[in-house]
Parts: C-alpha cells; structure tokens; sequence
C-alpha cells in the first residue's frame, strides 16, 4: 500500500502485557507502511503517551492518598458541639477560657451562642453534644425527659435591673422595682427569645404580680444579650441583664437600679446530651469537657476572669460532684 509522507495512524491496544503498538508508522521521510514494528516516531509516541499515564495514574494515586488520610483525619478529629447562653459568649468568658481547654486537652469545640431555650432545644434535636445554660429548673426537666444525662452547677452570677438615672432610686427590691416602672409607666426592653435571662425574667414579672403583657411600653426584641442592652440605651428604656454582659458592654446612658434581691440570683448548669437519644453525639469529648470545666484548676479560673480589666470577677465558681 502506497501513502503520502504524512500518512500516519498509531492505535494503542491493550493487552495482557500491557500497551501493544500495531498501525501505520513511518519508515522513512517519504511514504510509510504497514508494519508490525515500531519506528523511530512510533517510539516516541508510545514513550509520550506512556508519560501521560504515567502522569494520570500517578494523579489519581495522589488523590486517592490524599482522600485517605482526609477521611482519617474526619473520623480521628477530636471535635465537640457547645451550644450555650449568650451571655458566656457576650461576656467574653468563652475567649477566655475555650483556648485553655483545647490546649490541656487537645479536644477542639464549636461554640453555638443562643438563648438557653434553644440550646436546650437544640440538645433535644441531637444537634449538640454538651450544653453550658442558665435557667435549671428547664435544664432538671431536660434531663427529667431522658434528653440529658445529668446537671451539674458549674457557676453562678446575678441579675440586675439597668435603666436611665433619675426614674428609679437604687434598690435591692426587685418586685418594687417592677412595680414602679409600670407605675411610672417606663419602657422596658425584653429579650423576648427565650433566653435564660427572658424566663428569669417573666418569672419576676409574676412574682411581682404583673403581667407585662398588658404594658403598653414593654418590647419584646428577640435579641441576645448584647442587642438587648444597646437598644434599651437607644430607647432610654430599662431592662434585665446578667451581670456579666453589663460590665463587659454596659451603655454609656444606663445605671443599675436594683440589684442584690435573693430571686436575681444566676446559676450555671453544664450537661451532656444523651447519646441514647442520638447517635452521632460525641458522649466521649462531652465528658472531657464536663470533667475540665468542674476540676478545681478551671474553677479557679473562672474566678479570675473580669478581676484585672473589672476589678471584679464576672462569675463566681460553685461546682460541686
């Protein structure tokens, strides 16, 4: 068969040896014939094509590696969910004693900050593995309902009432102080979100006997901690808060007017979802957590932060097992 010098047609096969070369090959610079053995042209395209799988296999080898040990790495990971209270992350305490805990444990955590209402929910949801919340009788009955395994004190603060000067003189009534802002007919800012500091909330309002509901200046923001207190100064209004949240953000135009009354006292609880519930809760990393935030060393921790930058601590340690 006689071709053109251009003519040329490599087809690669494969066999059980391998890549076997068969086609048209060159044999000299003018015409090209059919042949069964390679040419100096088939050679380098069966070294060039040999370069690319080389190339592809070694790629696809790489990537095999490297999802191996990411797969590793996910299942070896130790990570835990904290859902939690604004007021820990607000108040900064988070920042500061988190990074301990990784560093003495190597357990990392994703925080969630919500009100405590819906980092109980999200317990309940299996959508956390551990919670650090603040309203205990929800908390007992969370752990009543078989979706904790046990509460545990880890720490305690108070509330207080902060409004404007001038309207209320300082007390340490809060029911009174209740009742002279409806007298007055004063505005009051609610966090509205079922937040520990909202059940608290309601809770004086009814030992108070009043029910805000029926107040024409109250406001209900569904807001965190935070939020709450900026608009309660925008509004020159008043409201309740966590100790904590108000030394570390307190508004320039807000006072305390009451504070020290026995039923504005703040505890802490820390409980482990149960892992009966849910499947993919990480019991193991919630147990650490709860066994370091309860021994003595954190405990003492968490009394000395706010101390240099407050001259007071923002919460005070009362773990006990």
């Amino acid at each position: 068969m006689r071709l053109t010098e251009k003519c040329v047609r490599i087809r690669l096969n494969s066999d059980s040896a391998g890549l076997r070369f068969q086609g048209y090959a060159w044999r000299n610079d003018r015409v090209c014939r059919e042949t069964g053995m390679p040419s100096t042209l088939e050679k380098e395209a069966i070294m060039k094509n040999s370069r690319i799988l080389r190339a592809i296999f070694a790629a696809v080898v790489l990537l095999a590696v490297c999802q191996f040990f990411v797969g590793c790495r996910d299942e070896t990971e130790r990570r835990i969910i904290l859902s939690t209270t604004t007021s820990t992350y607000d108040s900064g305490l988070l920042g500061f004693i988190l990074p301990v805990f990784t560093e003495e444990t190597g357990w990392n955590i994703d925080v969630i900050s919500v009100g405590t209402g819906a980092a109980l929910q999200m317990g309940r949801d299996g959508q956390a593995d551990v919670l650090l919340v603040h309203a205990k009788a929800q908390e007992l009955q969370f752990v009543a309902d078989g979706y904790g395994v046990e509460r545990f004190d880890v720490m305690y603060n108070d509330f207080v009432i902060v409004g404007p000067p001038g309207f209320i003189e300082h007390n340490a009534d809060v029911s009174q102080t209740l009742r002279a802002i409806v007298e007055q007919d004063l505005p009051f800012v609610s966090r509205g979100d079922n937040s520990g500091t909202h059940i608290m909330e309601q809770s004086l309002w009814g030992g108070a006997g009043v029910d805000p509901a029926t107040l024409s200046d109250y406001l209900s923001v569904g807001q965190g901690m935070g939020a709450t207190l900026r608009m309660t100064n925008e509004m020159m209004a008043f409201t309740l808060t966590d100790r904590a949240t108000w030394l570390s953000q307190a508004p320039p135009d807000l006072v305390i007017v009451c504070e020290g009354d026995a039923p504005l006292l703040n505890l802490y609880g820390v409980i482990a979802v149960n892992p009966a519930i849910h499947q993919g809760i990480n019991a193991e990393g919630a147990r650490v957590f709860i066994d370091w935030i309860l021994r003595p060393a954190t405990q003492e921790l968490l009394s000395g932060f706010g101390v240099a930058e407050f001259g007071e601590p923002l919460f005070f340690p009362n773990a006990q097992r």
